[in-house]
């Protein structure tokens, strides 16, 4: 896995190439994936990287690319616009998502 990559788009089409196929989708206590129509809550997934994107013209193209893989095997990507309203999610969810700048 690299530790950057030049756009959202490239960064997606490599890392689906390592297996991270499932396209994940955030909800109110987890993630779900509308292709295996399963959900799992925070404490059933792993955040094995992240990604950041700054749009250069428009500060609303700003996004977070997440790797991640569940509990039960399942690996996929969830693509999260940061800084705008992106609904009510839980406290472990938030914390699971947290950003650590380590």
């Amino acid at each position: 896995m690299k530790e950057s990559y030049s756009s959202l788009s490239v960064a997606i089409e490599d890392l689906k190439r390592e297996g991270y196929t499932e396209d994940f989708n955030l909800i109110e206590e987890g993630i779900k994936s509308k292709g295996l129509k399963r959900e799992w809550k925070a404490e059933g997934l792993d955040v094995v990287k992240f990604y950041r994107f700054e749009g250069m013209t428009n500060p609303g193209d700003n996004t977070i690319l997440y790797a991640i893989k569940t509990a039960d095997g399942h690996k996929g990507l969830l693509v999260d616009a940061y800084g705008a309203d992106s609904g009510p999610i839980s406290k472990e969810m938030i914390e699971k998502l947290r950003i650590n700048h380590e």
